[in-house]
């Protein structure tokens, strides 16, 4: 199909207690079940280091040019797979995998405080809790403040918004990597499907003054 969408997912390396990040197990079992014919899915696992995060994510955002692109952490407080709403730029005060932290303790020097996702993650999680998939869903506006956060920020300034950012707990605190695996599967897909119909919508309403939300 000329026309697949691509979509990259990624998962981090493990750190500090999680010797298993279950957000790069969580990720591998869903690049093993798939999107389905109409995606290309691209998964990368990605260094627990600012520097890192820095170099990468440009080189995928330009080389692979994704619809969408969904970063998977891991939350060692986290009790059901969360959806995060926003990036945050300051307060990276915290050392990662190679005792760096940025000395400006920000993202981006003069970027905005705050960048939210185009997508409504309230619609998104009601969608899948309704949905029965067996695996519970929440939203969160604070992604922590750590390499989580950073990614979110960064993804989201370089796709301008198209970036999800999805919190997953520590393996089988509750759910197993097969549950995982299936509850990220349903979540990119309805993120998918909210993509689309804003397109859809869009195009219909594209000659009307459409009202900001404030956030």
């Amino acid at each position: 199909m000329a026309n697949k969408k691509k979509v990259i997912v990624t998962g981090f390396e493990p750190f500090g207690e999680h010797a298993v990040n279950s957000s790069w197990v969580a990720v591998q079992e869903l690049e093993r079940l798939s999107l389905g014919d109409a995606v290309d899915l691209h998964v990368c696992e990605v260094p627990v280091e600012y520097q890192a995060v820095q170099s990468l994510l440009p080189s995928l955002w330009k080389e692979h040019q994704p619809q969408l692109v969904v970063h998977v952490g891991v939350s060692g407080l986290a009790t059901t797979v969360t959806l995060e709403q926003c990036g945050h730029n300051t307060g990276y005060k915290r050392r990662d995998n190679c005792s760096f932290c940025p000395a400006s303790q920000c993202c981006m020097e003069s970027g905005p405080d705050c960048i939210h996702s185009v997508l409504d993650m309230e619609t998104v999680c009601k969608r899948l809790n309704d949905s029965g998939c067996g695996v519970s869903f929440s939203v969160s506006k604070d992604a922590g403040r750590y390499l989580c956060d950073y990614t979110y920020y960064t993804s989201l300034h370089l796709g301008q918004g198209r970036s999800a950012f999805i919190h997953v707990p520590p393996l089988g605190k509750p759910y197993s990597s097969q549950e995982l695996g299936r509850a990220l599967q349903a979540v990119v897909q309805e993120m998918l499907k909210q993509l689309g119909e804003d397109h859809k919508h869009s195009e219909h309403c594209n000659h009307t003054h459409q009202p900001q939300h404030d956030h």
